[in-house]
């Protein structure tokens, strides 16, 4: 089995990627984590990777991506696809299910508030990529997992 986590670095991205490594530890899967860069600059200020006034160099943005999953996840595989065109964005999920796909996943952890729910805006690659039937979904809806001491508790209670 392998755990995917599709990255853009946003907070609810780096939140699907901690999960997937506190999944991966328990159940000792890899952890491969998939990026597709558009080479278009008007995208990368729109994902908070360059400021509006700044250059837009493609590999600087790969590195950064690189180096916050390795900061986030050590041990995690990084596969970052760079395209020239910005296509709709069920065009660019259909680039992040492919890149997916290619580490044959049991799991996809999906950072996104926006899966689910019974209006789906129309520009999430989230709802789009979770819509396939590649592989299992967990959705990461919140930075922060509901309180590890409600977790503890509960399993306290159950052994009484």
């Amino acid at each position: 089995m392998t755990f995917v986590v599709p990255f853009d670095a946003s907070e609810l991205a780096e939140a699907a990627l901690e999960r997937a490594v506190e999944y991966g530890h328990a159940l000792d899967e890899e952890v491969v984590v998939v990026t597709v860069v558009p080479e278009r600059k008007r995208y990368a200020i729109e994902k908070g990777w360059i400021d509006e006034d700044g250059s837009f160099d493609v590999d600087a943005v790969v590195e950064r991506l690189c180096d916050r999953v390795a900061a986030l996840a050590p041990d995690a595989s990084f596969d970052c696809e760079c395209i020239r065109e910005f296509p709709p964005e069920a065009e660019l999920a259909e680039r992040v299910e492919r890149l997916a796909r290619k580490h044959d996943p049991s799991v996809l952890f999906l950072g996104t508030d926006n899966v689910g729910r019974i209006a789906t805006p129309l520009t999430s690659v989230g709802a789009h990529v979770a819509d396939e039937e590649v592989c299992d979904v967990h959705v990461v809806r919140r930075p922060t997992a509901r309180g590890d001491a409600d977790l503890d508790s509960g399993a306290d209670a159950a052994s009484e």
